[in-house]
């Protein structure tokens, strides 16, 4: 069967919004001329007259969080604990390095809160009627990518206070049917601090503070943050590859999502 293979991952950048101020990546680049010393290193007498071109390597060096570019959070990241609403109980938190592959290549289902204000907080009622719109039963480990307002602001200087996100009601509504890893092309699955800090200052309730990423502590899970071209996928009938890269001991991982469709 063709397929087609559709890049959802951002590219990380010095320049590109997309964290808030004093987080945000630090990438140095040596080019091939920067390097014939690093290469000479190795063979003691090598010349840049002895290399092709007089040129070595290029090399990167980058000075990124966890959490910059595209990325799965592992439930680590939301607690130290998780799974306290099911059976045995709480136990510790699985590091990105112990996500089981088995999450990371499933079919994949879209659902678009393109139209929803920025700061909305999304409940579980709307998830079920977006769910009927397009005519799609969740199935357990069925990947679930959320397409918001942030996703056409990427790059944008209000990028990080863009689109809505998901609260504890609608994160805990996915993952008891046993969706696994979830998506956003927003840069939180929780609604933007911003709106959140808002709301706190006029109701004094902590408990809406990352109450999405919170959910994790009764059901864990991981979520995938700073997708990209979800305005590019229908609502099912495509398969999510988000294999995370292994970091020990970790709260995340970067990784490189695309989507698998039918040609």
């Amino acid at each position: 069967m063709a397929r087609r293979l559709l890049d959802l991952s951002i590219t990380l950048d010095n320049d590109t919004v997309a964290d808030p101020p004093g987080t945000q990546p630090r990438i140095s680049y040596s080019a091939h001329h920067d390097t014939v010393a690093q290469v000479a290193a190795s063979f003691p007498g090598l010349a840049a007259a002895d290399l092709p071109d007089g040129q070595g390597w290029a090399v990167e060096r980058a000075d990124l969080s966890t959490h910059n570019g595209t990325h799965m959070d592992a439930p680590y990241h939301y607690h130290a604990t998780q799974d306290a609403a099911l059976p045995g109980g709480a136990r510790r938190a699985m590091t990105i390095d112990e996500i089981p592959l088995d999450w990371c290549w499933r079919p994949g289902v879209k659902l678009n809160f393109r139209h929803l204000p920025d700061g909305h907080v999304v409940g579980s009622a709307e998830i079920a009627n977006e769910l009927e719109r397009i005519g799609h039963k969740l199935q357990p480990l069925d990947i679930v990518l959320v397409n918001t307002a942030a996703g056409a602001a990427f790059g944008q200087p209000d990028y990080v206070s863009r689109g809505c996100g998901m609260g504890r009601e609608a994160t805990l509504f996915l993952a008891g049917q046993g969706v696994r890893v979830v998506g956003t092309d927003g840069w939180s699955w929780d609604a933007p601090f911003v709106h959140t800090a808002r709301r706190w200052q006029e109701t004094g309730d902590a408990s809406i503070i990352w109450e999405g990423h919170k959910a994790g502590r009764e059901i864990g899970y991981c979520q995938l943050e700073k997708l990209a071209n979800l305005d590019q996928l229908p609502p099912t009938g495509f398969e999510v590859m988000c294999f995370p890269v292994k970091i020990k001991a970790a709260s995340a991982g970067w990784s490189r999502v695309v989507a698998v469709l039918p040609d």
